[in-house]
């Protein structure tokens, strides 16, 4: 399997997982995002540059390894590893808890008719 491949298959299976134990609270996440709101806007609708991501809707289980990943360094952003690296894990589900919950780019619409 080619290694781009094989980093997309397991980016999904810690997906996946995340998302199943997911424990934050979109409460402490909200409080948490000071920092974010910035950029991201309170309920992760606000893309400040063409490059900064919409958060709002989407899946934790993501939300969480790009933080993990931010914070490590693996994943290179002055300013998201400068705001991560004084983050806990707890933080980090929180927040992620905080923009999943909130409607935005890939949140499943549901039929209310």
């Amino acid at each position: 399997m080619k290694p781009l491949a094989l980093t997309f298959a397991a980016t999904l299976l810690l997906m996946a997982g995340s998302d199943a134990l997911a424990s934050g609270n979109p409460g402490r996440g909200l409080e948490k995002s000071q920092s974010c709101q910035a950029c991201h806007g309170k309920d992760g609708n606000l893309a400040v540059t063409p490059d900064t991501p919409i958060l709002a809707g989407q899946h934790a289980g993501y939300l969480e390894f790009a933080l993990r990943q931010y914070r490590s360094g693996a994943r290179q952003n002055a300013q998201m590893n400068g705001f991560a690296a004084n983050l806990s894990d707890q933080d980090i589900a929180d927040l992620a808890a905080w923009y999943a919950s909130q409607e935005g780019l890939v949140t499943p619409q549901l039929d209310e008719g």
